[in-house]
């Protein structure tokens, strides 16, 4: 992108003398100075939102949704944008790219063809039927607040924005500082595609500040992040009586079944442990597969490893990109180093490439990690799986349960029996043959985590529906007088009783 165009899309955002350099991964050069926001222009903004949001709940539905049918159209027509904005200013491959681009792009048509239908007055059975009727609206909450990381920037901010939106709500999104240009470039498109400006508000700015001052203010909060984090947002809200909903960590195990075919498990395990340098919640982090076949397994894992391609290109010819920042990766390298000085083995990876570009790291595979290394229990969030060996399956169960979290879990073997495991473990989601992406993919799956990995769920139509408040419309259609005193009860009494039996 230019840098005429990276300017047009910054300014959107106040003039501020606070600025932070937000630099490329892959090549470790500034790309441009973003200005930080206060809290009193993070309170205008919802301010603002508040006023077009009035208008905006009084559009009808359909209109909204003809809005998002526009905004598909641009997200596909803008695609190679949209990819190179990705590959940017997170670093990762174009595949994975693709990948987000391709679930961003699918949000837009899932909700506007639901939101008809599920935001629409329904009636309920009346307690008293003939006698009275009763309805059901889905009134929008308000103005949304929507906390999106850097890692997964386009797909994030659709999943929660536009559901927001259509469901007749304004949203205020705070970006992440690294990958604000695809999230200013998103509401670009739709505004584009006849989506009032005000109703969509980008704001940036340190976590903290600009987070808190967003919980302080909304009607709604929608948060993916940290668990850390996110139990202080979880706090905040509860103050305010609000609603939230948090996507937050995992540590998620694979299991690996006897009669599985080792090879198809072993590309299975590095699809889903690698995907965006593993910098995804849902990735995998652990493996574990029958005694009998670990040295086999780890063989052909570390083999399929290390013929991965890592670099950076704008077309399909790498694997793996590069992580998104420095931080990132000197956590994941202290993560490493702490296994290895407790007992672990890396059996393929393991190497920083800096003749590559500042933050690429080859995806690791290592085994016999202890359960004293903090990365026995803590999350990663990068290219390295820890692949251990299990005796009985029910172990394999309790290894892959014993987690403060549960985002998703995945279960290689033949399809009944794993679908019999999948039901035994403590997950938002379980993938069977796969990593994450069967359910990852699926707009009408709701994705979210049991335990310390939040609450709520985004996608299908609960997704749609945590932006709305549910207001009961109850009628006395005046046929018969429902009784008032307690001398009318005599009369209606017998026809209750009549009624109650009837429901047996």
């Amino acid at each position: 992108m230019s840098e005429t165009s990276i300017q047009a899309l910054v300014a959107h955002l106040p003039a501020n003398p606070d600025t932070v350099p937000v630099m490329n991964p892959a090549n470790g050069k500034k790309i441009y100075d973003l200005p930080q926001m206060s809290v009193a222009q993070v309170e205008s903004a919802i301010a603002a939102a508040r006023v077009a949001q009035r208008d905006w709940a009084k559009t009808p539905v359909a209109e909204r949704s003809k809005l998002l049918v526009e905004l598909h159209a641009l997200l596909l027509e803008d695609e190679t944008k949209l990819l190179d904005l990705l590959q940017l200013e997170t670093g990762k491959s174009r595949a994975h790219a693709f990948e987000e681009t391709a679930g961003a792009i699918a949000s837009a048509s899932y909700y506007a063809r639901i939101a008809p239908k599920y935001l629409s007055r329904r009636k309920t059975k009346p307690g008293v039927p003939v006698l009275t009727r009763t309805y059901v609206d889905q009134v929008p909450v308000g103005v949304v607040g929507i906390i999106t990381p850097w890692n997964y920037p386009l797909a994030l901010t659709m999943l929660d924005v536009l559901p927001a939106l259509i469901a007749g709500n304004a949203v205020i999104q705070k970006a992440d500082n690294q990958t604000a240009l695809t999230v200013l470039f998103a509401r670009h498109l739709a505004i584009e595609a006849g989506i009032p400006a005000e109703l969509w508000t980008v704001v940036v700015g340190d976590g903290e500040t600009v987070g808190n001052a967003i919980t302080d203010n909304v009607d709604y909060v929608a948060f993916t992040g940290s668990t850390a984090t996110g139990r202080k947002v979880a706090e905040r809200a509860a103050r305010r009586l609000i609603g939230c909903s948090l996507e937050l960590g995992g540590k998620n195990p694979l299991i690996v079944l006897e009669g599985a075919n080792i090879k198809r498990a072993a590309e299975i395990a590095i699809a889903g442990a690698f995907g965006s340098a593993g910098q995804l919640c849902v990735s995998i982090e652990r493996v574990y597969v029958p005694n009998r076949i670990k040295d086999e397994f780890l063989a052909e894992i570390a083999k399929r490893t290390e013929s991965l391609t890592v670099g950076r290109s704008n077309d399909f010819s790498m694997d793996i990109g590069s992580l998104t920042g420095y931080n990132q990766l000197q956590r994941m390298m202290g993560f490493i180093d702490d296994a290895v000085s407790t007992g672990a083995t890396v059996v393929a990876g393991g190497k920083q490439l800096t003749e590559t570009g500042p933050y690429f790291y080859s995806p690791t595979v290592i085994t016999n990690v202890n359960q004293n290394a903090r990365m026995y229990r803590q999350e990663v969030f990068g290219p390295v799986v820890d692949v251990e060996g299990y005796e009985d399956l029910d172990d394999a169960i309790k290894m892959a349960n014993d987690t403060d979290y549960g985002l998703n879990a995945s279960v290689v073997g033949p399809e009944r029996e794993a679908i019999k495991v999948a039901e035994k473990l403590n997950a938002g989601s379980v993938n069977i043959n796969e990593g994450f992406r069967a359910t990852f993919a699926s707009m009408e799956t709701p994705m979210g985590g049991f335990k310390s990995s939040g609450q709520g769920r985004r996608n299908g139509p609960g997704g749609l529906l945590r932006f709305t408040e549910a207001k009961a419309i109850g009628v006395a259609r005046g046929a018969i007088k429902l009784p008032s005193r307690a001398k009318d009860y005599n009369r209606m009494a017998p026809l209750m009783r009549m009624m109650l039996k009837r429901l047996k």
